[in-house]
């Protein structure tokens, strides 16, 4: 996941627009409920980790995403999968750090968000640092050169109506090939890193709204799912 917008207002219902962008040669599975020992989560699977980017947990309202970070790019031999963390979060809540190792973790951030509490989690070299955020709209990204995103963006969805505008913005313009689009595309050494699947889901206590695309910026029907519980 490169890039996160979050509506959260305490009490309310969570609306969320995430784009992940990975390598398109990397296989996934549409969010769908892949895991039996989590019955209630929704999420997409990668196939290769066996973990998701992004998971919905359909009776607390909460959804977990975790964002790759530059400040430790690659992880130590026989460490824990970042894909294991937004599986954590919507199952632990804000204790999920009790529940896994992350020494030796590639760098990531994770965002929780619940009717009740927005939290990230920030971890590189030195440890986690946990930030609460207050009610609004919010962006993350990966960081880097990425977060040009929030300048130029951040406004607009500020202002923007959910869902339909914030679909609208992402459709705004093709991939490029430039770390603060929405929507990307860079080709390096014959392989290709790009905005691979956009997500925006409306989450409460007992439902969950989902509407997904693989090529988001085209004005093809996102796929939609509803579920409650």
């Amino acid at each position: 996941m490169c890039t996160v917008v979050i509506r959260w207002s305490e009490g309310q219902p969570v609306r969320i627009l995430a784009l992940r962008d990975e390598l398109t040669s990397r296989p996934f599975d549409d969010p769908g409920r892949w895991w039996p020992d989590h019955p209630d989560v929704v999420a997409g699977r990668d196939r290769l980790a066996g973990g998701t980017w992004c998971a919905s947990r359909i009776d607390t309202g909460a959804t977990a995403l975790v964002l790759n970070r530059p400040q430790r790019p690659a992880a130590a031999a026989g460490a824990v999968s970042r894909g294991v963390l937004p599986l954590l979060g919507v199952a632990h809540g804000r204790e999920w750090p009790e529940h896994v190792r992350t020494e030796g973790m590639a760098g990531f951030l994770l965002v929780l968000a619940t009717p009740e509490q927005l939290v990230t989690w920030d971890f590189d070299r030195t440890g986690l640092r946990e930030t609460r955020h207050g009610p609004g709209t919010v962006m993350v990204t990966s960081g880097g050169p990425e977060d040009r995103k929030a300048e130029r963006y951040l406004a607009e969805f500020q202002r923007a109506d959910f869902p339909q505008d914030w679909r609208r913005l992402v459709q705004g313009a093709p991939p490029r090939d430039d770390p603060g689009a929405l929507v990307v595309r860079h080709e390096r050494d014959g392989q290709v890193f790009a905005t691979v699947f956009g997500q925006l889901i409306e989450a409460s206590p007992g439902r969950l709204w989902l509407e997904h695309s693989r090529e988001p910026w085209t004005a093809r029907p996102w796929a939609g799912l509803t579920a409650t519980g």
